[in-house]
C-alpha cells in the first residue's frame, strides 16, 4: 500500500520554558539533549498553525527513542490546569524503566504532579501485570512511567540500566473505533485491545469510575515507539481539544515518518487539498485525527515517487 506511516518518530511538545524544562527531563528523567535549534523558516509558522510564529526546539533522547520540545514565539495559553486523563487534550509519554521504586524516587526528587493515586500501581492480569505511574511534570504535560515484567512488552524493555526508553505515546479518542479505522488508513495495524476497569484503572488515572477501551497500534516498521489509543466510556471527559491554537501547550504533535505524502492525504478525511511544505529536505504536512491530535506528517524528498 502506498502512502502509509512507517513510523513514529517523535513526539514533538509545546512548553513555555524551555531550559526548565530541559533541565526537568534530563535530570528527573535521565533524556539526554541531541540538538537544539531555532525554527525561523517562513512556512514553518503557517504548517505549525501559527502564521509568522518563530520557536526554539531541543531535541532530546532517551534510549533509541527521542522526544521535541519547543518554545514557541510568541507563546500560546498554558497547559489547561483542570484537564484530567479522560480529556480528549490528554496525550502522555510511557517511559520504561528497569526498577519501578527506583525510577520513582529519583523523580521524587524532582517538582512534578501527580496524576496517580497512591504512587505506581500494578495493574491486572489482563493488562500484563505491569507497574505505572501517571504524573505531570512542572508545566502539567503527561507522563507515564511504565514497568514490564519478564515476557510482557518489547524484549528490549529487559535490557539494564533505569530509564530505558520510550514505549508509546498514548492519545485520549472520542471513539475507539473510529479513530482505529482512521489509523488503519494510514497503515496502523492494532496489536493489542484491553477494556481496564476497577480500582487500580481509577487509581492509575486519577479519577471514578474509569472504564476505558484500550488499543495498541504499530506502524509499518515496528517500534516502540507505537501509539495507543484511550477511549474512555466513563467518565465522559472535556471535547474542547480540537480548538487549541497551534502554540498552546496543550499541544502535542505526533511526527510520523511517511513513504508517499501526497497518496497519504488523498486517501484521509480532511486531508486532500491540505498544504505540503518543504523544509529541511522533507515535505511536511498537519493533519488532526479525529479527536484533535496534531499529526506532522513528513516524507524525505529522496524518497518521492518517480
Amino acid at each position: 500500500m502506498n502512502g502509509r506511516v512507517l513510523r513514529l518518530r517523535r513526539v514533538s511538545r509545546n512548553v513555555g520554558d524551555l531550559a526548565r524544562m530541559v533541565a526537568f527531563y534530563r535530570e528527573a528523567l535521565a533524556f539526554s539533549v541531541v540538538e537544539q535549534v531555532c525554527m525561523d523558516a517562513p512556512g514553518w509558522g503557517e504548517l505549525m498553525g501559527v502564521p509568522g510564529a518563530c520557536a526554539r526546539v531541543a531535541r532530546l533522547r532517551l534510549g533509541a527513542q527521542e522526544l521535541e520540545l519547543v518554545a514557541f514565539d510568541p507563546p500560546g495559553a498554558a497547559y489547561p490546569a483542570q484537564a484530567g486523563a479522560s480529556d480528549l487534550c490528554f496525550q502522555h509519554l510511557a517511559i520504561v524503566v528497569a526498577d519501578m521504586p527506583a525510577a520513582y524516587a529519583r523523580l521524587g526528587r524532582h517538582p512534578f504532579a501527580p496524576i496517580s493515586l497512591g504512587g505506581p500501581q500494578t495493574l491486572p492480569a489482563n493488562t500484563g501485570g505491569v507497574s505505572a505511574f501517571k504524573f505531570r511534570d512542572p508545566e502539567g504535560h503527561p507522563l507515564e512511567l511504565i514497568h514490564f515484567p519478564a515476557g510482557v512488552g518489547a524484549p528490549c524493555w529487559q535490557a539494564p540500566g533505569l530509564f530505558l526508553g520510550v514505549d508509546h505515546s498514548a492519545i485520549a479518542v472520542a471513539d475507539a473505533e473510529t479513530s482505529v479505522d482512521f489509523y488503519g488508513r494510514m497503515g496502523w495495524r492494532p496489536t493489542t485491545r484491553t477494556h481496564n476497569r476497577g480500582p487500580e484503572q481509577d487509581r492509575l488515572d486519577g479519577l471514578h469510575g474509569a472504564d476505558v477501551d484500550v488499543v495498541g497500534l504499530e506502524a509499518a516498521q515496528g517500534g516502540p515507539p507505537h501509539l495507543e489509543l484511550l477511549g474512555y466510556r466513563m467518565p465522559p471527559g472535556n471535547r474542547s481539544h480540537p480548538h487549541a491554537a497551534g502554540n498552546d501547550r496543550v499541544v502535542d504533535r505526533l511526527v510520523l515518518e511517511v513513504d508517499d505524502l501526497q497518496a497519504l492525504l488523498a486517501r484521509l478525511p480532511g486531508g486532500a487539498g491540505k498544504p505540503v511544505v518543504d523544509l529541511d529536505g522533507q515535505a511536511m504536512a498537519m493533519l488532526k485525527d479525529p479527536s484533535g491530535h496534531r499529526l506532522l506528517l513528513q516524507q524525505e524528498r529522496s524518497m518521492a515517487p518517480g
